[in-house]
């Protein structure tokens, strides 16, 4: 997943072709290409697997060829149509196609046509449908995933990894006001995925109840919009840590260019390393990259760094139950990331009398965000494929359209959770706060006293 070189390596049947002058390279031969067992006939073994394959994940109506051209499903008004190319593809994608499917469908060993997110639904459900998976079943998926333990060298690899492969990769597809990854929010139809960015960064701004002067740390802060958002809307001081260089570099630019500099300071570290401490703590998409086991540690921290009559909200991607990522994701888009289930949250709080005051899922919110993503990926396919090599566009049009589906068919569920701790007294008597637009647009008012009595 990196940025496209002149030599970038093309699989060819039998060989790998760099792109250089190959007369004087000696060829190189895949042993599988090679070997009978994956070029010969397609036999009644390997119709019947597909058959079980197709059986597992619910019948969903698809049609599947095998390297004969011969159709193996029955006929049907297809979602897909899916072709493999080897017996090899194959056999991965029946041990664990979790894990699999999506490289064999990056490199072309298995041809897709057809809705994807469509697709990937059906399969969610279908598996879904078929209850508790079997023990061999079970022991598959344990195998395909990897074990999470983020050290600190280990967190700046991942983050390294994701988000600083390029920021003008990022501007093609996310809003162009803030550059949010995070879910958006859409409290009314019909509105554009900027509006709908600004409406999230207000909820959140709301749910911490942010009073001109605050003191704001956030942990892992991305482009840093929403620290910027806070210091123009809220009249806070916001002290946002990250480890992406990229993002950090975007960040404190967009501040010097906005006069912001003064409000905010973006500081290169890991939110371990958090000092002093804060009216408010806030964190929107940071904890899918915090291990579990972890979760103590950062409670501890939040705790440590909040005042007294503080307040916190964490924003994060989860799941129903406790489970691991996608396997594929994990490995090629997300190393390192784990989505917690609403119980394995609460190991930040309760060990370190936090108290949870609000709860809110807004899962289908992300699932529309992602649809704009999507799409806007797709408008620049051109302009993202001379970045990018092919392997690449392929594997991030599968990750988009595959979260569509996992939202929407309830795999993975987006937790907005507000606390405090849990003996002060100074907390809201209900939501009514959250949704006091006039409040909201007093702290505005605020702000532009603050800043004429500067001037003044």
């Amino acid at each position: 997943m990196a940025l496209k070189e002149k030599n970038t390596i093309h699989v060819t049947e039998g060989m790998i072709d760099t792109g250089a002058d190959v007369s004087q390279q000696p060829s190189i031969k895949f042993h599988r290409k090679n070997s009978p067992m994956f070029h010969s006939g397609v036999t009644w073994l390997d119709r019947w697997l597909v058959k079980k394959m197709v059986d597992v994940v619910g019948n969903p109506p698809v049609r599947i060829s095998l390297w004969d051209g011969v159709e193996v499903t029955p006929p049907c008004d297809p979602i897909a149509v899916l072709v493999y190319r080897d017996r090899g593809a194959l056999l991965k994608t029946i041990i664990n196609p979790e894990l699999h499917w999506g490289d064999l469908y990056c490199s072309g060993r298995v041809v897709f046509e057809g809705d994807m997110a469509e697709f990937m639904q059906a399969i969610y459900k279908g598996i879904s449908g078929k209850g508790k998976p079997g023990l061999l079943r079970r022991f598959v998926i344990w195998l395909g995933h990897r074990r999470i333990f983020n050290s600190l060298d280990k967190a700046k690899e991942n983050i390294h990894h994701h988000y600083d492969i390029g920021n003008d990769f990022y501007k093609l597809w996310l809003d162009e006001e803030e550059m949010q990854y995070t879910c958006a929010y859409f409290p009314h139809e019909g509105m554009t995925l900027e509006e709908a960015q600004i409406a999230k960064l207000h909820h959140v701004c709301r749910k911490l109840d942010l009073k001109p002067g605050d003191k704001v740390v956030e942990a892992g802060c991305g482009w840093g919009g929403l620290a910027r958002f806070m210091a123009k809307n809220y009249a806070v001081n916001v002290t946002a840590y990250n480890i992406s260089r990229e993002q950090i570099k975007y960040a404190r630019q967009r501040a010097e260019d906005e006069g912001l500099s003064k409000q905010i300071d973006y500081v290169l570290d890991d939110y371990r390393n958090i000092k002093g401490t804060y009216d408010v703590f806030v964190s929107v998409g940071m904890l899918e990259h915090v291990a579990i086991n972890d979760y103590e540690e950062l409670g501890d921290i939040v705790r440590r760094c909040l005042k007294h009559d503080g307040r916190g909200l964490i924003h994060t991607i989860g799941r129903t139950a406790e489970g691991p990522m996608n396997a594929w994701i994990e490995r090629r888009i997300f190393p390192g990331a784990r989505p917690p289930a609403l119980s394995q949250m609460l190991n930040i709080f309760e060990s370190n009398r936090l108290a949870v005051y609000d709860v809110e899922n807004i899962r289908l919110h992300y699932s529309r965000t992602l649809e704009f993503w999507a799409q806007r990926f797709e408008q620049h396919k051109e302009q993202i494929t001379e970045m990018m090599d092919e392997e690449f566009v392929k594997a991030w049009g599968l990750y988009l359209y595959g979260s569509i589906a996992a939202f929407d068919a309830g795999e993975l569920q987006l937790f907005q959770v507000v606390f405090h701790h849990s003996d002060s007294n100074d907390v809201p008597w209900s939501r009514h706060y959250m949704y006091d637009v006039e409040k909201s647009k007093s702290a505005s008012k605020a702000k532009l006293t603050v800043i004429a009595s500067e001037a003044e």
